[in-house]
């Protein structure tokens, strides 16, 4: 592991297992500059992320790519998070760019302008597809909890991310239909990608206790800005996790108390019953 600007930079053991095997089948070079621009896209992750007031945790280099580990502190609005996305995709197209303009100079030609060129839009591309941990998977569930509570948000994004890397598991193998080779590279990629968010899947629960811990942390902040209050309507009889998944993102929530005869009993503001439910407490 090493440290670029206080950040801590590690290896997936695979990555390595990789990078060992190009050196024995002459691909060495072409793979230390893919890795180099995937570097450089999280590199934009990170700047963006730091500018924005995020604290960047790591970044892993994975055999697909890599990561960019942030802290998950509960001040990271949706705007946010898809800003964060999109900077790393803009590093590749301002290397392209850049590309391009070295060859209209004549400083830059060959096999190499090609492949340069190529590796940044395939990385593009790629990390624009709607699957976690991927831009596009960040994108989309950002996107999805402006509109949908913050539970929901999970499930769906989660959802979408599995259906999206098996589908790209399957397209991987598309190639023996034809009696050719299997895309390898691909599939590896695939596979990687449906494990993680199958495992990802079943983590669903403790990733929402985590939000629910950071909108306890930004209680004040949220609760000064009212334009963003919306009201929740429950039975008194209502489990506190079925009302706690009513929670959107970027809103704060009164609690409407009803009994059984539509009658108010009360109006609970929303941390009161995350403390409630956090201490062991299943009802209103």
């Amino acid at each position: 592991m090493i440290k670029l600007a206080g950040i801590p930079v590690s290896f997936h053991p695979l990555f390595v297992i990789v990078m060992l095997t190009s050196v024995f089948t002459g691909h060495f070079a072409e793979l230390i500059v893919l890795f180099g621009i995937v570097f450089v896209h999280e590199l934009g992750h990170a700047a963006a992320a730091r500018m924005l007031g995020v604290t960047v945790l790591s970044i892993e280099l994975l055999p697909f790519g890599g990561v960019a580990v942030m802290e998950e502190n509960g001040y990271l609005t949706a705007k946010k998070e898809i800003a964060i996305a999109l900077a790393g995709p803009l590093q590749n197209i301002i290397l392209a760019g850049m590309a391009l303009l070295l060859h209209l100079f004549e400083w830059w030609d060959g096999p190499s302008l090609t492949y340069f060129i190529e590796s940044n839009l395939l990385i593009v591309l790629f990390n624009l597809l709607p699957i976690l941990p991927l831009d596009g998977g960040r994108i989309c569930q950002s996107l999805c909890s402006l509109f949908i509570p913050y539970h929901s948000t999970l499930l769906w994004s989660s959802r979408i991310s599995v259906f999206f890397s098996g589908l790209l598991t399957v397209y991987s193998l598309h190639p023996l239909v034809l009696g050719q080779g299997i895309q390898l590279n691909l599939l590896m990629v695939g596979i990687f990608l449906l494990y993680s968010n199958l495992v990802d899947h079943g983590h669903i629960p403790f990733r929402f206790i985590r939000f629910l811990i950071g909108r306890q942390r930004t209680f004040s902040k949220q609760l000064q800005a009212a334009k963003k209050a919306q009201p929740i309507v429950a039975d008194e009889a209502k489990p506190l996790d079925a009302i706690l998944r009513l929670l959107k993102r970027e809103k704060y929530h009164f609690v409407y108390v009803m009994n059984v005869k539509g009658e108010l009993m009360g109006i609970v503001p929303e941390q009161r019953i995350i403390a409630s439910y956090l201490s062991g407490h299943p009802e209103l």
